[in-house]
């Protein structure tokens, strides 16, 4: 950021169309459209949260987490590491004590962050299967998987070793485009 910006910034930034700041313009763009820009720093946290930026903490990826300043790759996959294993962050002081850090240090990134609950027995709550793991009865539980299929699933993997991801399970079962949209919702790797 320059460092002749007002102390008011955030107002200014949230000001409509022509009226923002020229030089806020591009860090306004890049926090909106780029799923991928790291913050730089607490204000531009402080930012996001006043355009409306939200982490679910409970559903985010190593990539999410890594938008945040002072965060670590290491941390990021422990935190989704764990949220993915069916631990629920509920606050900030759990994602601290997942971190084992101060719930102090990770007050500043905390307006950006959102804690949802999610139903384990609820309908938009998936236990996603591991195809390098998953047994034949367990793939049976999945919609659009026949016998046929899941013993082609593990024969392919018994034969052939691990299937990297999704593409190269597609691609080496010769799945079809529609079926690969269904269990991409239902496979994790």
């Amino acid at each position: 950021m320059t460092p002749n910006l007002s102390k008011n910034w955030v107002a200014a930034l949230l000001k409509v169309g022509s009226q923002v700041r020229a030089e806020l313009q591009p860090l306004r763009s890049r926090l909106l459209n780029d799923p991928h820009y790291r913050m730089q720093s607490i204000e531009e946290v402080q930012m996001a949260a006043a355009l409306g930026v939200r982490i679910d903490v409970n559903r985010a990826t190593v990539d999410d987490w890594l938008r945040l300043p002072g965060l670590s790759i290491h941390q990021a996959r422990s935190l989704v590491t764990l949220s993915q294993s069916g631990v629920p962050f509920h606050c900030l002081e759990d994602i601290a004590a997942a971190l084992s850090l101060p719930p102090q240090r990770l007050k500043p990134i905390e307006a950006v962050l959102q804690f949802c609950y999610y139903d384990p027995d609820g309908l938009e709550t998936v236990q996603r299967l591991n195809p390098n793991t998953a047994s034949l009865d367990a793939l049976l539980k999945l919609p659009k998987i026949d016998v046929f299929l899941a013993r082609r699933i593990v024969q392919n993997r018994q034969f052939y070793g691990n299937y990297r991801n999704l593409v190269d399970l597609q691609r080496r079962l010769a799945l079809p485009p529609d079926l690969v949209a269904t269990l991409m919702h239902y496979f994790q790797f």
